[in-house]
């Protein structure tokens, strides 16, 4: 199947700084494609991968699972500490879990985890439904464009695929057994007006990971997809200095902050 217009992956060759960027369950690049901009505009090696089964149409996302989406990311991230000297990971809500368990597995070798939005469990009654639920039904309503911004739209499914659905309840039950392992700086960026993802799961995140040096920052103004939202310039420009003051050669190659 094509991919949707907008949809496609995002890569730029820039310095000796790497991010890789993950997007959300049913969502696409799309939604992390101004951050990776941003990012790429300062000087910053960016890869922001198209996810399978995604950014096409929910019927490939069925075929797919949470092996799949890691294997993607883990794949860029080893491709990304091939060309850089550092690398940092982050992600929007599932994108966020992606990037959590890629510092638990790869360890020293990701400088810094930054993450918003970030999914840890998949809520309700409904979850529990999953093992039997997916095998009577094939998808429920979709997650998409949670966001306050007037005109602001995320390219997502219209329908969650409970399969997908049921891999993913799966992944969140894994990362969280890995939360400890994670020691790298983290920078968490949450909206408290998020309707698809409860605050819970940041603090369940928060309370189980290694790290000592933590940042917190709360996106007042925004919904669960913020990086499309009132609080994006925020976001990039928190995620931009948290990488500026682990890597100190950020800003001096290319362009700096100040564009």
């Amino acid at each position: 199947m094509p991919v949707l217009p907008g949809a496609e992956p995002f890569r730029h060759e820039g310095g000796e700084v790497g991010v890789l960027l993950c997007h959300g369950f049913t969502g696409s690049p799309q939604s992390l494609r101004p951050w990776a901009r941003y990012l790429a505009e300062r000087g910053l090696t960016v890869s922001l991968p198209l996810l399978p089964g995604h950014g096409t149409r929910w019927e490939d996302m069925q075929l797919t699972g949470w092996q799949d989406w890691y294997a993607e990311v883990d794949r860029e991230l080893r491709i990304l500490r091939e060309r850089c000297a550092q690398v940092f990971v982050a992600g929007l809500s599932m994108g966020g879990a992606l990037a959590l368990r890629l510092a638990a597995k790869h360890g020293a070798t990701v400088q810094g985890v930054a993450v918003v939005n970030p999914a840890g469990k998949v809520h309700g009654l409904s979850a529990y439904a999953l093992p039997v639920a997916r095998h009577l039904v094939r998808t429920t309503k979709g997650i998409a464009s949670d966001i306050a911004r007037e005109g602001s739209a995320e390219l997502g499914y219209d329908r969650v695929p409970l399969h997908a659905a049921h891999s993913l309840r799966n992944f969140f039950k894994l990362v969280d057994g890995e939360l400890p392992q994670v020691t790298q700086p983290l920078l968490l960026l949450r909206s408290p007006r998020d309707h698809v993802v409860p605050p819970a799961d940041s603090a369940r995140i928060l309370g189980r990971v290694s790290s000592t040096d933590v940042t917190e920052v709360l996106l007042e103004q925004s919904y669960h997809v913020a990086t499309l939202d009132h609080d994006a310039d925020r976001i990039f420009e928190e995620s931009f200095a948290f990488i500026g003051r682990l890597a100190p050669s950020v800003g001096k190659e290319g362009t700096t902050a100040g564009g």
